[in-house]
C-alpha cells in the first residue's frame, strides 16, 4: 500500500478544483477592458468566469458583467499597490512566485492526470484490497487516553471497582471523544493504529483492557461495546473517492521519481 503524502493530496485536490479553469483558459489575448491604459486580458476573464461556474454560478450576462467589474476593481487595486512599490518588496515577490508556481503545477497535473487515466480495473482492484483490509466486522468502541501508564492503571482499577467508563473518560487527552464518554463510534479495526486494533479485537462485548495499551499517542484503556457485520458501500458509490486516491498515489510516485533523479546542490 502506497502512503500518500499531504503534498500529493493537496496537489491533486488543487488540480481537481482548478481543472475547469485551466481547461477554459483558451481565449485570445485581446482585452475585455482597459483600466488607466492597462488591458485586462481575455484569458484572465475566461479563467475567472470558469472559476465562478465551477463554484456553481450560472452562466449569464449578469455573471459576465460582474466578473468584468470585479477584474476592473482588482486592476485598480493592483495599480495602487504598484504605485506604492509593494510589488518590489521581497516578501510580496516571494508570494507572487509561490502563486505562479501553483498555477504551473496545477496546469502540469491537469495534463498529467488526463494523459495517465486510472482504469476501472485498477480501481476495482484497489476497492477489493481496501475491503479485504477493512475485514468483515465493525466495532463500537470507547477509550480513555492518558499520558502515562500509571494513570491508565489507576483508571483500570476504578473500572474494576464499578466506576462508570463515561465519567472516567472526562480525564481523557482525546478532545474528540472525552466529552462524549470516550465514544469512538463504529469503525473497522484497520482505522486504528496496530497496538490499539490488536487489543480491541481480543476483547469480548462489554470488556475493557485490563492492561493499558501503549501507542504513539499515549496509554489507552479500551472498551468494546458491540460488534456488527461490516457492509462496505458498493463500488460505484465510492468510485470518485477511489479515483482521487489513485491520482494522489500517481502524483506521489511521480514526485518521488523526479526527486530521486534531480540534481540538488
Amino acid at each position: 500500500m502506497i502512503k500518500v503524502s499531504p503534498l500529493a493530496a493537496l496537489l491533486v485536490a488543487g488540480f481537481l478544483a482548478s481543472a475547469p479553469v485551466l481547461a477554459a483558459d483558451k481565449g485570445g489575448s485581446g482585452g475585455v477592458a482597459t483600466v488607466n491604459g492597462q488591458p485586462i486580458s481575455q484569458n484572465t476573464y475566461n479563467a475567472f468566469v470558469a472559476q465562478q461556474k465551477a463554484q456553481g454560478a450560472p452562466d449569464s450576462p449578469q455573471l459576465q458583467n460582474a466578473v468584468k467589474e470585479e477584474l476592473i476593481r482588482r486592476e485598480l487595486l493592483v495599480q495602487e499597490a504598484k504605485k506604492k512599490g509593494l510589488d518590489k518588496k521581497s516578501e510580496v515577490q516571494g508570494q507572487m512566485e509561490l502563486a505562479r508556481q501553483a498555477v504551473l503545477i496545477q496546469a502540469f497535473l491537469s495534463d498529467y492526470v488526463r494523459a495517465n487515466p486510472v482504469s476501472d480495473d485498477q480501481l476495482k482492484k484497489d476497492y477489493e484490497a481496501i475491503k479485504a483490509n477493512l475485514g468483515s466486522t465493525e466495532y463500537k468502541t470507547k477509550h480513555i487516553l492518558v499520558a502515562n501508564e500509571d494513570e491508565a492503571k489507576a483508571i483500570v482499577a476504578k473500572l474494576d471497582k464499578g466506576e462508570k467508563f463515561s465519567e472516567l473518560a472526562k480525564q481523557s487527552k482525546d478532545p474528540g471523544s472525552k466529552d462524549n464518554g470516550g465514544d469512538l463510534g463504529w469503525s473497522s479495526p484497520s482505522t486504528y493504529v496496530k497496538p490499539f486494533s490488536d487489543a480491541l479485537t481480543k476483547l469480548k462485548k462489554g470488556e475493557y483492557t485490563k492492561t493499558p495499551v501503549k501507542t504513539d499517542f499515549g496509554y489507552h484503556v479500551i472498551l468494546l461495546e458491540d460488534t456488527r457485520p461490516l457492509t462496505p458501500p458498493p463500488f460505484d458509490q465510492v468510485k470518485p473517492q477511489l479515483q482521487q486516491r489513485a491520482q494522489q498515489q500517481q502524483v506521489e510516485q511521480l514526485v518521488k521519481k523526479l526527486r530521486e533523479s534531480a540534481k540538488v546542490n
